[in-house]
């Protein structure tokens, strides 16, 4: 290498057998899963040709946005190394007290809804403070939560069982569309404002001596970027129109992957994730940053569990119950969030949702037997989980560990 090569540029440069290692081994994660939702919609579009209607591919879009608001906690919990089996019982407990409040006690939509929300950071806080102040295991602390917030389900609801909700200002947020011509703002506004974030992260890099990507593929990336754009609205346009809650689920994802890449509380998450103790040693408060992602978490599961029940117009005694555990946590492994910590995304909340989302449509549509999805969905996350160990081992024996 000549003298003036950038530092690092040899890396760059990557045989094909490391460029297929890497595909596999989930250091192109997200290249990965969107080969693989185009591979899923493909097998389900021949096997069913309403699959890939715009009002099925809607309804898509609006089955992910509770899943999806729920992931982007489990996220928080995956990236410290800890796992939090207590969000789809949050997520109906805070739904509950939710339509409780506004419905039985008079109170009006927002503090009733800010107090579901608060009622799920309350949770994580508890269940945060357990974990760090008696060093009991994650998953045990959080499986005695899944048992308790579903019993305290059962307590709010009362005798009723289930609790319907009517007004708009609850209702209206899974429930509202936008016209075409919102839609196309909407996704003319986000390209450009990814093409100046992208530009502005190429300039940083260039003014500060590292690496940067080749114009080419920048210009590729954007490009990507709004023909996604670009589909997605004319197809839900064709339909009903941009849904709320697809915005407020885009709208949670860029905030919280702003909050873990651009701030100091992101890298310290990834710092105790990737190695506790040596974050310790650094300075980093590591008990508070856990903490911290466990009230996180359950925040977002409140989020989620209140969308979810506006969207089904009700809450009851199965809330929060069902496979959405199961879909919540698989959903950030399948798309490359680490089980291990110290690695992943926010936005593979988003991606693994749309993994998920789409089997189970798509099983659903074919009308397989409940046995047959748990297997699929169930052999799912375990090929995710066997590829992140395989990538984790192979950086361990390289020395990126």
């Amino acid at each position: 290498m000549s003298a003036g090569a950038p530092v690092g540029a040899a890396a760059e440069r990557l045989s094909p057998r490391q460029m297929a290692r890497r595909f596999l081994e989930g250091d192109l994660a997200s290249l990965r899963v969107i080969l693989a939702i185009a591979l899923i919609w493909v097998i389900f579009a021949s096997q069913n040709d309403r699959f890939l209607s715009a009002t099925n591919l809607t309804n898509l879009f609006l089955q992910i946005t509770a899943v999806g608001l729920i992931s982007i906690g489990v996220v928080m919990a995956l990236l410290i190394g800890e796992i939090d089996l207590s969000v789809g019982a949050v997520s109906g407990f805070a739904a509950a007290v939710m339509a409780v409040l506004h419905v039985k006690s008079g109170w009006a939509p927002v503090p009733a809804v800010l107090a579901g929300v608060a009622t799920g950071a309350a949770i994580g806080l508890l269940q945060g403070m357990l974990f760090t102040r008696f060093r009991i295991p994650s998953f045990v602390v959080t499986l005695a939560g899944l048992l308790t917030w579903q019993g305290a389900l059962l307590l709010v609801l009362g005798s009723t069982g289930t609790v319907n909700l009517s007004n708009s200002s609850i209702t209206d947020l899974a429930n509202t569309f936008y016209d075409p011509a919102v839609g196309w703002a909407f996704a003319a506004a986000g390209v450009v404002a990814y093409g100046l974030v992208t530009l502005a992260g190429h300039r940083r890099r260039a003014a500060a001596g590292v690496t940067t990507e080749p114009p080419v593929p920048l210009a590729l990336r954007v490009a990507a970027v709004a023909a996604v754009a670009i589909v997605a609205v004319a197809i839900l346009n064709s339909d009903r129109g941009l849904p709320l809650a697809l915005l407020i689920l885009l709208a949670f994802t860029i905030g919280f992957q702003l909050l873990i890449t651009r701030t100091a509380f992101g890298r310290h998450l990834f710092a105790v994730g990737g190695n506790a103790e040596a974050a310790r040693r650094a300075g980093i408060k590591v008990d508070r940053i856990r903490v911290v992602a466990f009230t996180l978490c359950s925040s977002m599961a409140a989020v989620g569990g209140i969308l979810a029940a506006s969207r089904l117009l009700a809450v009851n005694q199965s809330s929060g119950g069902s496979n959405l555990l199961l879909e919540a946590i698989a959903g950030p492994v399948v798309a490359g969030t680490s089980l291990f910590g110290g690695r992943g995304s926010v936005w593979s909340a988003l991606l693994g949702a749309t993994v998920i989302g789409s089997i189970a449509n798509g099983m659903n549509l074919l009308a397989l037997q409940s046995s047959v999805k748990f297997m699929i969905t169930g052999g799912v996350l375990l090929a995710a989980v066997v590829v992140d160990s395989l990538a984790r081992s192979r950086r361990r024996a390289e020395g990126r560990v």
